[in-house]
């Protein structure tokens, strides 16, 4: 806590000076609106904002009033630049071959690490790799041109590159999915055609990134290894997918990513030897601005480590210049520097994120470290609990604005890692700097760093377990305003003596009502549930009931182990007679390990596909180690169990020469099959595609169920022949919350609601399940139940 104690010590004793904070504020949010609705709108609003700002300031509007001018000069000063880029974007040449999706070359430099896409995508593991444009042929046509692109490229050949090499690939073009000032978007399929040598720099902070993972790897477990060099540098190569999912759970994943927290530890370290020391000010704020240097290098000078450059380095050398009032004055210059330097920032998550807690560190913090020290708590226990709690309440509003869930218990995680983050960090840029050249000693400090990594790892891990704590909240704009609004309120209202024992009153009700029925889901798993769709994200898992207490049938595995275990678990399957995974993609077979742990299991079937081999490999490599028998299911296959019955229908054709980057053919592999269940005919279509449709439509087969899960989470790639012959009366989808792909499809889904059908989405109602009927009911053999939910009127 270092760091963050230097920063919530910074308006101890004193007001904090604010004269700059409402130019800052008028700047950024005048980028946001001239950016965030593309560039069409964007630019013309950024203009019209720009004339009006000027035309007020020529007839004296402001005159008299320093703070109004300073906030319309900046306002127009950025709706100007934001215009500017708007209109280079508007006029790009990339633009409208991304909008037909023409074949391309492009040449350009690499602007951040190749980051991981984890999960769901098609094919082998892939890449993000965002860049900065030099040159593109597009039909034979050259330009030479800048401009941001994002290459979407496999992990092969591209996860290794660094930050500032050149590099030429060719692909298909898109558009960009976000307005973030990126051109079009490049879909790559194999190694780059040429790669330059990166800068010396590069070169050097890439080595003692690798000296930092093999110490690391050496000494702890794959957990924390893979965990200590994203909490210290930001390398998130190692990360494991369930310590990953659980910090995002936990409300710890500003944690994995290089901020204003990790500079203000390593300097707010070096400021306070230097302090104890009784340096000379100078020399504090010399030794500073190296230590930020010096970390810019070693954790890669990205955009997002950049933004943390400027934004803690800037406050931390006011503050060791001994100017605690300098602090939001540095704040606000930093945005202010930021958004003009690069708009884009200004519609960055994590931008807005760093900058809201870092002026909750330097306003709320100290007076409420203060309040509780009064009342003889420990100071360095008031300062953990004032900064914690300071940072997760002034974060809150935009957490809930881009998850729409709100979760009370990451204020006590974040409070209980506080003590161990420092402590890692501090070690673990040690081992990075004495990787190459001590790596025995790089070694012991990877060790040191063991049980604060592992507590951590330890914390996520229970606090991600405690199943349905977050609350749901309405998502947007408008619900992170709502909830900004009611935490200002209760924050006012805690204010008056009278009204506070009355909220702690009511909120100490509320968590005795409303607590239990987080931690325990009444009416879960719902009494004769014959499928369940398992929220697993962006992926697959169907549970079958077989009749056989404790025994069902799994379809898919999802990506994650962990997600599909605590399906399991709460169904209370404690076998799995059978696991099919309909094809060969890491959502629908990541999760295998997870599904098989402690169960036994009789067999792991598979299709006829065989791409991509290593995802078989490992899925046999997975049965193998449970002793479980590993099959192939063939078309016309049939398999029946006291209360199930499984007829294999597709896929129809031979699976021969799959190009294993070919989503689209490899989703064509999948199994289909038919189960017949107490509750009627239930359709498990994978991820087949438009040409694996009509093959089944063609083939005569009975497809018609009362229940579909819709192919491949819901894309716009089923057809209307294929919806009319399975007729389904109820309909799950199987998808992933905020997923990159737009799925499911708006209009798909209209066109089957308008059909009188039952939509549930995974995204949104959670574990969603198949129910039986009553024997004497006359109306329907089904219902639909969302995990949570009160049981609904049967259908």
């Amino acid at each position: 806590m270092t760091g963050a104690r230097q920063l919530a010590r910074a308006g101890t004793g004193q007001p904090a000076d604010l004269r700059l904070v409402p130019a800052a504020t008028a700047a950024w949010l005048v980028v946001v609106a001239a950016v965030a609705p593309g560039p069409e709108i964007g630019t013309a609003l950024g203009l019209a904002i720009a004339v009006l700002a000027a035309a007020g300031t020529a007839v004296g509007w402001w005159r008299g009033y320093p703070v109004v001018l300073a906030v319309t000069g900046c306002a127009a000063a950025a709706a100007v630049v934001a215009a500017v880029h708007g209109w280079a974007l508007l006029g790009h040449p990339l633009r409208e071959p991304a909008a037909r999706g023409a074949a391309a070359e492009l040449r350009a430099v690499l602007r951040d690490d190749p980051r991981p896409i984890r999960g769901g995508f098609p094919g082998a593991a892939q890449v993000a790799v965002p860049a900065e444009l030099v040159a593109a042929t597009v039909a034979g046509e050259r330009w030479i041109s800048g401009g941001r692109v994002l290459i979407l490229a496999p992990a092969a050949g591209w996860a290794g590159l660094l930050p500032g090499q050149e590099v030429s690939a060719s692909g298909v073009l898109a558009p960009p999915a976000r307005t973030d000032l990126t051109a079009a978007v490049l879909r790559v399929r194999g190694p780059p055609l040429a790669v330059a040598e990166p800068p010396w720099w590069q070169s050097a902070a890439g080595a003692l990134r690798v000296g930092l993972r093999d110490a690391a790897a050496d000494t702890l477990s794959p957990a924390a290894a893979g965990l200590l060099p994203g909490l210290t540098v930001g390398d998130r190569s190692g990360l494991t997918a369930e310590v990953d999912a659980d910090f995002r759970t936990a409300g710890l994943s500003h944690l994995l990513a290089v901020s204003g927290a990790n500079l203000a530890i390593i300097t707010g370290a070096l400021l306070w030897l230097l302090r104890r020391a009784r340096a000379d000010p100078r020399l504090v704020a010399v030794v500073a601005a190296l230590a930020v240097v010096g970390f810019v290098v070693l954790a890669r000078p990205s955009p997002s480590v950049l933004r943390a450059a400027v934004m803690a380095g800037v406050v931390l050398l006011g503050l060791a210049l001994g100017r605690a009032r300098s602090a939001m004055p540095a704040l606000a210059v930093a945005v202010l520097v930021l958004v003009f330097a690069d708009p884009a920032l200004a519609v960055d998550a994590g931008f807005a994120l760093s900058v809201t807690a870092t002026a909750a560190l330097v306003l709320v913090a100290p007076g409420w470290a203060a309040a509780l020290a009064k009342r003889r708590v420990p100071v360095p226990l008031a300062e953990a609990i004032a900064v914690a709690t300071a940072a997760c309440l002034a974060t809150a509003p935009l957490v809930a604005a881009l998850a729409g869930a709100v979760n009370p218990a990451s204020i006590v995680a974040n409070l209980l890692v506080a003590p161990a983050v420092p402590v890692a960090t501090v070690l673990g840029v040690i081992a990075a700097l004495l990787g190459p050249i001590a790596p025995a000693v790089a070694r012991v400090c990877t060790w040191l760093a063991g049980p604060p990594i592992e507590w951590m790892i330890t914390v996520a891990d229970r606090t991600a377990a405690v199943d349905g704590f977050a609350l749901t909240w309405p998502e947007g704009v408008g619900g992170g305003l709502l909830l900004a609004a009611v935490l200002i309120g209760l924050v006012v209202l805690m204010r008056l003596r009278r009204v506070r024992a009355l909220l702690l009153a009511v909120a100490l009700g509320a968590a005795i009502v409303l607590v239990p029925t987080r931690f325990v889901s009444v009416g879960w798993p719902p009494a004769g549930w014959v499928v369940v769709a398992c929220d697993v994200g962006q992926g697959d898992a169907i549970v079958l009931a077989t009749g056989e207490p404790g025994w069902a049938v799994l379809v898919d595995a999802g990506p994650d182990a962990g997600l599909v275990d605590a399906c399991l678990t709460r169904l209370g399957v404690q076998a799995l007679a059978l696991v099919v995974l309909t094809h060969l993609h890491v959502d629908h077979t990541g999760g295998l390990e997870g599904a098989l742990r402690g169960r036994p299991v009789g067999a792991v079937a598979v299709g006829p596909g065989r791409e991509p081999v290593r995802t078989l490999r490992a899925a046999a490599r997975a049965a193998a180690a449970v002793e479980a028998r590993f099959a192939e299911l063939r078309a016309g296959q049939r398999l029946a169990w006291p209360e199930l019955v499984l007829d294999v229908l597709g896929p129809r054709r031979a699976a021969t020469a799959v190009d294993p980057d070919d989503g689209t053919a490899v989703n064509d592999t999948s199994v289909v099959l038919r189960a017949t269940t107490p509750a009627g005919a239930v359709l498990l279509a994978g991820d087949v595609e438009l040409a694996g449709q009509a093959d089944l439509v063609a083939s005569g087969l009975d497809l018609h169920a009362d229940v579909l899960k819709l192919p491949h989470h819901g894309s716009r790639s089923t057809g209307r022949e294929f919806l009319r012959a399975v007729a389904p009366r109820a309909v799950l989808v199987s998808v992933g919350a905020g997923n990159p792909y737009g799925h499911p499809n708006r209009a798909l889904l209209d066109e089957l609601e308008r059909t009188g059908a039952t939509v549930r989405r995974t995204d949104v109602s959670g574990d969603t399940a198949v129910v039986a009927a009553e024997p004497d009911s006359a109306e329907s053999r089904i219902g639909i139940v969302s995990r949570g939910s009160p049981l609904p009127a049967r259908r």
